[in-house]
């Protein structure tokens, strides 16, 4: 029996087992089989490599992706917030490979990737659909592209995109699993379990050939999350749910769907600048300007930086050698208590902090 058929039959015992107190043991085993076939399976792929067309060089400040079903209006809506020229049509699968834009926005440049659209299955390679996740996997933000005839549809994409070991809106797993030459294994939890057991952790982590280590739990994990610990190799990227096509719906039936979208009309124009300001928010960026003895700040050139940085990140993005050279630098700004605050290297910097940084 092959790998895709043990696979299968996994799922389909899965889908038969009524979920209760007393099956959790084995269907904890069942998730934990399941995904090291899945693991089999992608490395026996070989995993040669991007496609024609699929292999996208990062740039800018941020990658962004556009995932959804084929004729969303993802082309549409990468030409309103960039100008790109994306082919759009009224049929399915216009766009065939990545096509890329550069949003210009508050200081920032933001590499935004439509991408063609994915169908179920896409994580099994349905319509080059795993080519498409790849992609994905290399993003720093999700847009996840629905419109108003199915809206309900934003949670079969995630699905398609956990399926590939990306984990939307999820923070990793707080689960430290330290190998051990003997002992068997120790289990502590920070906080009281309410998916997982001694037992059952130890049958996952023999799952994958480990029978001494001490596991440190410090959430309500699920198998899954103890799954992911084990993996290392997950995704955890952010989100924003864009609802296309709004003109085409009526204003009562848009007031009862879920707030968590952003509401747009791609071809109207609709929506644009909010969704535009939400990319922002989602990556946390700030703008940071720098100044010298000499010179002002250049207020139309930031430096753009993630919320919580520090101005020891600051250096690092200057010049790798900068720390070394670093004494002490000077704030303004919203973070500084006083204007020009002398600082160190763990100062927080707040979005349009001016900072100048004295050398020894």
């Amino acid at each position: 029996m092959g790998i895709s058929e043990k696979i299968a039959e996994i799922e389909a015992e899965m889908e038969k087992t009524q979920k209760h107190k007393g099956t959790e043991h084995h269907l904890g085993m069942l998730k934990a089989k399941l995904a090291k076939l899945r693991e089999q399976a992608e490395s026996g792929s070989g995993r040669k490599g991007p496609s024609k067309g699929f292999d996208v060089k990062k740039s800018g400040n941020a990658t962004i992706v556009f995932i959804g079903l084929p004729s969303v209006g993802k082309s549409t809506m990468l030409n309103a917030l960039t100008g790109a020229g994306s082919k759009t049509a009224a049929y399915a699968f216009t766009t065939l490979t990545v096509v890329p834009g550069i949003l210009h926005y508050k200081g920032a440049q933001l590499q935004l990737l439509d991408l063609p659209g994915i169908i179920r299955g896409a994580s099994k390679g349905v319509g080059r659909g795993k080519e498409v996740l790849a992609v994905a996997r290399n993003s720093d933000l999700i847009l996840l592209v629905v419109d108003v005839k199915d809206p309900g549809y934003v949670n079969k994409l995630i699905d398609e995109l956990g399926e590939i070991g990306i984990r939307v809106d999820q923070k990793p797993p707080n689960i430290v699993i330290e190998r051990t030459e003997s002992g068997g294994i120790e289990v502590n939890y920070s906080v009281k379990p309410t998916h997982l057991n001694d037992k059952l952790v130890a049958s996952v982590l023999g799952e994958y050939g480990i029978f001494s280590a001490i596991v440190n739990i410090r959430e309500d994990a699920t198998v899954e999350r103890l799954i992911d610990a084990l993996l290392g190799n997950r995704r955890f990227i952010p989100s924003l749910r864009v609802l296309n096509k709004i003109d085409l719906a009526k204003k009562e039936d848009l007031k009862k769907l879920d707030k968590d979208f952003v509401k747009i009309s791609a071809e109207k124009n609709i929506g644009i600048e909010e969704l535009k300001q939400a990319i922002y928010d989602k990556l946390g960026l700030i703008r940071i300007f720098t100044r010298s003895k000499f010179e002002k700040a250049d207020m139309d050139a930031p430096l753009m930086m993630r919320r919580n940085a520090t101005v020891a990140d600051l250096c690092d993005l200057v010049h790798r050698e900068l720390k070394k050279e670093f004494k002490f630098a000077e704030v303004w700004g919203k973070s500084a208590k006083h204007p020009g605050q002398k600082v160190g290297l763990h100062h927080k910097l707040q979005d349009g902090d001016v900072v100048y940084i004295h050398k020894k």
